[in-house]
């Protein structure tokens, strides 16, 4: 009697167990689509770093990838159970931040502004609200903006390198405004708070990069001829031989 009451709860908890592994086996292939889609995107807004002149097709070339990551997710919304979210959530949490990150990127090489947490959430099909079930979390969100001013850090280099000498100073305003955002937020969680920390090198970075381009007098707009038109960030005054 005592073996027949064990194996029934036994057995309770191989099934348990069974439908578990069968659950995430189909979130990680879900995921695997998503991830795949988002890695083509990614290539294809590499282009943004060698020809100024295929931006608009590498943007358009992505959006239609986002599609598929927004199928993806709308799988994945329909498979996870009612309040479950944060129970699975590590099987997409970190390539949910890049993708945020590939459309903050696009969105801003289209628009030239940073896409806002709904509209992010509406081009992936997602819910904002916690309550609402599948959503897209105030972290995730974050976290790829914050990737977007490391990359876009290294835009700004490249564009120069293209000869494209106004790109490094729009680029330079959007992300200083950035990290006033960013500075107005109590930052408690720990790799979110890393995270910031480095935006003060991609400030700095670009801030050198607008500075050499204004003491050669490249930008257009005639106003920083000399090397008084625009004093240089602190570091790179110290390192200016006298």
């Amino acid at each position: 009697m005592q073996n027949s009451v064990v194996k029934g709860i036994f057995d309770n908890f191989n099934e348990y167990l069974s439908k578990e592994q069968e659950l995430r086996t189909e979130i990680r292939d879900i995921v695997r689509d998503i991830d795949q889609a988002a890695k083509v995107a990614a290539i294809a807004l590499q282009v943004i770093h060698s020809s100024i002149a295929d931006v608009p097709a590498a943007c358009a070339t992505a959006r239609t990838h986002f599609e598929v990551c927004r199928a993806g997710y709308v799988k994945l919304a329909t498979l996870i159970p009612v309040g479950q979210y944060y129970r699975y959530n590590d099987h997409w949490h970190y390539m949910t931040q890049r993708i945020v990150f590939l459309i903050a990127l696009t969105v801003y090489l289209e628009k030239g502004f940073l896409v806002s947490r709904d509209t992010a959430a509406e081009i992936l099909g997602l819910c904002v609200e916690q309550q609402d079930g599948f959503h897209l979390d105030i972290e995730d969100y974050l976290m790829g903006v914050l990737q977007l001013a490391s990359e876009l850090s290294r835009y700004a280099v490249n564009s120069v390198i293209l000869g494209d000498f106004e790109k490094p100073l729009t680029i330079s305003k959007f992300v200083a405004d950035l990290n006033s955002g960013f500075r107005l937020l109590n930052l408690k969680n720990d790799s979110l708070r890393k995270r910031f920390d480095a935006l003060k090198y991609d400030v700095k970075k670009i801030e050198e990069i607008v500075y050499d381009i204004s003491i050669r007098g490249l930008r257009n707009d005639g106003g920083a001829a000399t090397a008084t038109a625009a004093p240089p960030p602190a570091s790179t005054a110290q390192e200016t031989p006298q």
